[in-house]
């Protein structure tokens, strides 16, 4: 394999890559989604400047989302946590905490953009009445969440508006000093957004301490909505709005 080679390999291992270099289109995303209140102080140690939480409103939202169908992936099954931000005069999301069941998303996420991804067992189906979304880590359950099944519906233009909020991530990769030889804020958005089903009703979430899966630490204290949503959309690239190791705004 000679530099030229080399310099187009995409991700490791070489000779069998990790995930593909396809764009990524989602057909029937599936969300459950429950935005609660939990403790300013919880929401303050995790989200990392130059984001700001809103004081009034410690919101997090907990989502289970099953993907029917994805490019280059094929379906699979994601569940975590993101905090309501802004940056700037934007309103948008830092995400959290991700768990998924599928290595090849996982890596990607990770590795081409800057999502927290880390592997899980999350599940998201219908018993009897109630939508149902669960995430275990390993043997152990870390978070439940029930929704009464398509009780009312929810207006499609407030379904896009939840979906498409632009999302904060932050990508750290360390130097092999142990140093961070990448650390920036990094900015992403939902493209080419259809909605085609949204409904809301009661939500309950129980979320349960693990020390590798620490949902718990943003604790529930209020359900303030829940959203049961099914779309297609794209994913956008994730571009750099600030470098930590430069304290500068990316242009």
């Amino acid at each position: 394999m000679n530099r030229a080679q080399v310099l187009r390999t995409l991700n490791t291992p070489a000779t069998a890559p990790a995930y593909a270099p396809a764009a990524v289109r989602f057909t029937d995303r599936e969300y459950l989604s429950i935005v609660y209140r939990t403790d300013p102080e919880a929401l303050r140690a995790v989200v990392p400047e130059p984001l700001q939480v809103d004081s009034g409103e410690p919101l997090v939202r907990f989502e289970v989302m099953k993907m029917g169908d994805v490019t280059s992936y094929g379906p699979y099954v994601e569940a975590g946590q993101a905090i309501p931000v802004r940056y700037g005069d934007e309103r948008g999301e830092y995400l959290h905490a991700m768990y998924l069941d599928s290595f090849a998303a996982t890596a990607a996420g990770r590795e081409v953009s800057a999502y927290p991804k880390a592997m899980g067992t999350p599940a998201l189906y219908t018993d009897h009445a109630a939508l149902v979304g669960t995430l275990d880590y390993g043997s152990v359950r870390v978070a439940t969440a029930t929704m009464g099944y398509k009780h009312q519906p929810l207006d499609a233009e407030l379904a896009q508006e939840q979906i498409a909020v632009p999302t904060y991530m932050l990508k750290v990769v360390p130097d092999y000093d142990g140093t961070p030889r990448v650390c920036e804020l990094v900015r992403t958005r939902i493209t080419d957004l259809v909605v085609k089903e949204a409904h809301t009703g009661p939500a309950r979430l129980q979320l349960f301490a693990h020390v590798l899966a620490p949902l718990a630490d943003l604790p529930v204290r209020e359900i303030v909505s829940a959203s049961h949503i099914v779309t297609d959309l794209t994913l956008d690239r994730a571009v750099p709005v600030h470098n930590y190791l430069t304290e500068e705004e990316a242009s």
